[in-house]
């Protein structure tokens, strides 16, 4: 790859993650005041989080968790934040020390965020150290979304996946990349997706963990394959698109409903984690409760349920269609996401499938579950669009 122009440094700022001491003794006493709701009165999750499940974690998170271990790890990166059609973005950029390496903007969802990523940083960037080839290098940045983590929270309407896309193309060319490639899964799919749709200057092909290449139109007849796959987009739009439903129609009653109360924050998202990672039961068969609670507290240290829900409501035209994509994309299949569509669709929506993966385990949150997994099919699926 050609090596980058370095950025101007007037429009990229560097950027240091720092939480008062105030507001971390605030979380631990507003978690140690917390008003409990009955138990739930049946035996499984159907009715959303178990009472004893959230207990379990919100007080690990009020006597065990360490946000400073976070932070720390959030700031031995490289972090800064510009000023793109009008908002501060955050992202973290990383530079593999191969001048060859492939540039690579990775894109989160919800309740995702720039954390999902930290175990893929150095496999990516430094992969002879983790047991790759250099060949395989890549620089890669990492914004946060519109209103989720460190990044501006939007004051008005309009961003849409397009305009995030956009902004993402921006922001590349701003740090100097030419041609570079992207990734995402769940939201980050679809801003990925959009990318691929709009083809902007320099941007090489895709790769995505999460596919939206549904038929516009179903066929009549189905293949057991694509019955799995409309299952389980029953699932993912009835019995567990509740969050998704309300922060579509209205993410400021959530964000009031969540901006008071830490274990409304996490119970809210402890149980996507529960409903849609690859598990035994339980979400922490396959995610530590410190997994979840960087997640959680970011959320919490920068107010954020009511802005991140609103991608939901700003997109809520959206379909699970998708755009039909002619560029390079890379696909990998992860068996337990929500929902999970068949290879014959996936090659009909993308003419131009260069690589096509099935793990053997995983859900939906791919980088935090098998982040090794997803590395391999990262590297795999983009190799051919360095020559």
């Amino acid at each position: 790859m050609t090596a980058p122009t370095p950025p101007t440094s007037a429009l990229v700022r560097p950027f240091t993650v720092s939480i008062p001491d105030s507001e971390i003794d605030d979380v631990q006493q507003r978690l140690a005041r917390t008003r409990w709701p009955d138990p739930e009165t049946v035996g499984d999750w159907s009715q959303g989080v178990r009472v004893e499940s959230a207990r379990a974690l919100v007080d690990y998170w009020e006597r065990g968790y360490d946000w400073r271990r976070l932070e720390s790890e959030l700031n031995q990166y490289p972090q800064f934040l510009t000023e793109i059609d009008g908002l501060d973005i955050h992202f973290i950029h990383v530079r593999s020390k191969n001048p060859h390496a492939m540039p690579l903007i990775l894109t989160h969802g919800w309740p995702g965020s720039i954390v999902e990523f930290l175990k893929l940083i150095g496999p990516l960037t430094d992969p002879v150290s983790f047991g790759g080839d250099a060949a395989d290098s890549f620089d890669v940045v990492i914004p946060s979304l519109p209103g989720f983590g460190f990044s501006q929270k939007p004051t008005q309407t309009g961003w849409t996946v397009s305009r995030i896309a956009s902004a993402w193309a921006e922001l590349m060319k701003r740090l100097g990349y030419p041609r570079w490639a992207a990734q995402g899964g769940d939201w980050g799919a679809v801003v990925t997706t959009a990318l691929g749709a709009m083809q902007p200057e320099g941007l090489l092909g895709i790769h995505l963990n999460t596919q939206y290449a549904f038929p516009a139109q179903m066929p009549d007849t189905l293949t057991p394959e694509q019955r799995h796959a409309v299952e389980t987009l029953a699932l993912y739009t009835g019995d567990l698109g509740g969050s998704n439903h309300l922060q579509r129609t209205k993410p400021e009653t959530v964000g009031f409903a969540l901006a008071d109360s830490p274990a409304g924050q996490a119970a809210w998202i402890y149980e996507k984690f529960q409903s849609k990672t690859d598990n035994h039961g339980l979400a922490e068969d396959v995610l530590s409760r410190d997994d979840m609670l960087d997640a959680i507290s970011l959320y919490w240290f920068t107010n954020s349920a009511a802005s991140s829900g609103r991608i939901y409501w700003e997109n809520a035209s959206a379909t699970l269609a998708g755009p039909k994509l002619t560029l390079p994309v890379a696909v990998t299949v992860f068996p337990k996401d929500i929902p999970r569509l068949p290879r014959s669709w996936i090659e009909d929506a993308y003419s131009n499938l260069i690589h096509y993966g099935e793990a053997d385990k995983g859900g939906h949150f791919a980088a935090l579950e098998q982040p090794e997994i997803l590395v391999s099919e990262i590297r795999t699926g983009l190799r051919t669009l360095r020559s």
